[in-house]
């Protein structure tokens, strides 16, 4: 009886064998599905990068101004005029600050246009051969 077991390895490889098979279209799809990845991946690591920075210099600013406000004044009346100057100088902040990260997001969101309409470009004219031959 182990004489007549088929080897179903052999019969597979054997049969994938037979149908002439033409890969360089799925390497070329992979490598261009790569390529996209790596110019998606260095812009959102480069918004990342300038958000970190911004982030940071904007903190710095900020601990710099409440230091500032909580030094010990003479006159009560420095108490105020302190919590009111870092209160506007907060909210003055705050709005160039939100306006720089919404320009940051902005860059990105129009890279990334770019990028899809380039890609999207490249596999219309890839596909533009095969629907042609098979007409």
């Amino acid at each position: 009886m182990s004489k007549q077991q088929q080897d179903y390895t052999k019969a597979f490889s054997d049969l994938m064998e037979s149908f002439p098979t033409d890969f360089s279209a799925l390497q070329d799809a992979f490598r261009n599905s790569a390529e996209l990845g790596e110019k998606m991946t260095s812009v959102a690591l480069a918004a990342a990068e300038q958000s970190a920075e911004l982030s940071n210099k904007w903190t710095k600013e900020t601990l710099s101004r409440v230091g500032e406000a909580t030094t010990a004044k003479t006159d009560p009346a420095d108490y105020t005029r302190a919590a009111s100057d870092l209160a506007s100088s907060s909210v003055e902040s705050a709005s160039e600050n939100l306006a720089a990260f919404a320009e940051i997001a902005k860059r990105v969101q129009m890279e990334t246009i770019e990028l899809m309409l380039a890609a999207g470009r490249d596999a219309a004219q890839s596909a533009t051969p095969g629907t042609k031959k098979a007409k």
